[in-house]
């Protein structure tokens, strides 16, 4: 009876899983406002159905990274360029039409159609007054000014679409340095780079007043913005299909510049853009004022705070939990066995050195998914050194004393461990999983990169806007919660600890 309530618990389970998952759609998108506002507008779009709960996995990063999760299942649908289809993701050398990679992509549970409406092209720009000082007004003049200082986006840089077929094609020797697109505009009005990679819908280039290089070669595709997705949506949420190919054809360049620029130069959020797009644009409404600019505390607290917080504090104990039930074991039984000690610290103090974003990406690609569970992977193993160090550090240290006064009391090993050494040894421990507690509030900000939200999501928005207000409105919570984390644990030292043993 018993296996059999087990069996049925676990197809239940699995039942209301798959209707869960065939009732919602999540949207991806790149980590540059065009790709925010696009994904949100497919998200709002597929909410007014009520077919589905959407979801807007906000800045997954690079082409790459948001390709896998497309392919892994992680997201369902985000918007995509034919040149960036054709060249990166399909790796063709030439040009290839719509039912060409349509036909390619088939064969990856793939497909791709919703043409929006406009082309946004790659282009290099500079200064106007720079760019008329010194005659440059096509490609082909740049590679007469060797000298010029090159500032290109890290994606720009390794695409084959990119800075490598710019370089051969144009005949360019320059070293270009990786920046990333949101802060460029501020490096070249400054003058720390003299030329910089744009998309021609990019808002800031008549603010900046940039003069968008002539591709007299020809090198750059087309960059028609389409929405590449799971072959199966349209058959399974028909109705959210039906309502996303009404977007075929809506969106011009001139409004996509002008939306844009609503964000990054009118500072609304990319949720009120979407939804001004569809008032208007799709349903035919008056246009809508525009919202009166929220003072930076309604920024912070307002809208997606405590949802964020949640993930947040989500991301932080339960990958410390994990490394508390891991790394305490871990550090008694280096202590136990010299011999196993050093393998053990050598092992963890390696993990340690991985950067995070590497591991992060390691990890997404190991469980073929984004999200949560290779964050928390990421925070788990970045957690174990200082919870094993100390576990290990302070059973070593106790008196032998101390030790033998135990083993003369006649008290079997895990008595000893459990009554005399880890009491003994407690401040140490806790010293160690508060060190892990801090670590984690700060990486886990870059688990945003890979869809786990927390308040990373408003960094990496902040950065891809280059808005400073939105980057403080998730560092300033990040940086709190910090010092309440360590004033928690600070507390519950003094309360754990014996009156005895506390430091005077």
């Amino acid at each position: 009876m018993t296996r059999f309530l087990l069996v049925l618990t676990l197809l239940l389970t699995l039942a209301v899983s798959a209707v869960a998952a065939d009732n919602t759609l999540t949207v991806g998108s790149k980590r540059f406002t065009e790709s925010y506002i696009l994904a949100e507008i497919v998200k709002q779009v597929a909410d007014q159905t009520g077919e589905a709960k959407a979801d807007h996995k906000k800045g997954l990063g690079n082409t790459g990274i948001v390709f896998a999760a497309l392919k892994s299942g992680s997201i369902d649908v985000y918007p995509e360029y034919t040149g960036t289809i054709s060249q990166e993701l399909l790796k063709e050398k030439g040009a290839i039409d719509l039912p060409g990679m349509k036909a390619k992509l088939g064969g990856q549970g793939l497909d791709v159609d919703v043409p929006l409406g406009f082309n946004d092209t790659y282009a290099l720009a500079m200064r106007e007054d720079q760019a008329q000082k010194l005659g440059v007004k096509t490609m082909s003049d740049l590679a007469k000014h060797p000298e010029l200082h090159f500032g290109l986006s890290p994606e720009f840089l390794k695409r084959a679409d990119g800075w490598p077929g710019v370089a051969s094609t144009y005949g360019m020797s320059a070293a270009p340095e990786g920046i990333d697109h949101g802060l460029a505009y501020e490096a070249i009005a400054q003058g720390q780079i003299d030329v910089m990679d744009i998309y021609s819908t990019d808002a800031k280039i008549e603010k900046y007043h940039l003069r968008v290089l002539d591709d007299d070669k020809k090198f750059f595709p087309a960059y028609d913005a389409v929405l590449l997705y799971r072959a199966d949506l349209p058959t399974r949420l028909p109705k959210t299909w039906a309502a996303l190919e009404g977007l075929k054809g809506k969106i011009t360049a001139a409004r996509m510049v002008q939306m844009n620029a609503d964000v990054e130069l009118r500072s609304q959020t990319f949720a009120q853009v979407a939804k001004g797009f569809i008032a208007h644009d799709l349903q035919g409404g008056a246009v809508a004022a525009p919202e009166k600019e929220q003072s930076f505390w309604q920024r912070l607290f307002g809208g997606d705070f405590w949802a964020l917080t949640a993930q947040h504090l989500w991301l932080v104990f339960g990958s410390l939990l994990l490394a508390v039930l891991v790394g305490v074991p871990l550090g008694v039984w280096a202590a136990r066995a010299p011999g196993a000690a050093g393998p053990i610290l050598t092992v963890v103090g390696l993990i340690q050195t991985i950067p995070s974003l590497a591991l992060l990406i390691f990890l997404l690609t190991l469980f073929h998914a984004i999200g949560t569970k290779p964050a928390m992977a990421a925070l788990f193993l970045y957690s174990l050194l200082p919870i094993v160090r100390n576990t290990y550090t302070g059973l070593t240290d106790i008196a032998p004393a101390l030790r033998e006064s135990a083993i003369a009391l006649g008290l079997p090993v895990a008595a000893r461990l459990r009554l005399i050494e880890l009491p003994l040894a407690s401040r140490a421990i806790l010293a160690g999983i508060k060190t892990s507690a801090v670590i984690n509030v700060g990486t886990a900000t870059i688990a945003a990169l890979i869809g786990a939200g927390g308040y990373g999501e408003r960094i990496v928005s902040g950065l891809a806007v280059n808005d400073n207000a939105i980057l403080l409105t998730g560092a300033i919570p990040a940086a709190l919660l910090a010092l309440v984390v360590q004033g928690a644990f600070d507390l519950l030292d003094r309360v754990v600890t014996p009156a005895g043993l506390r430091p005077r």
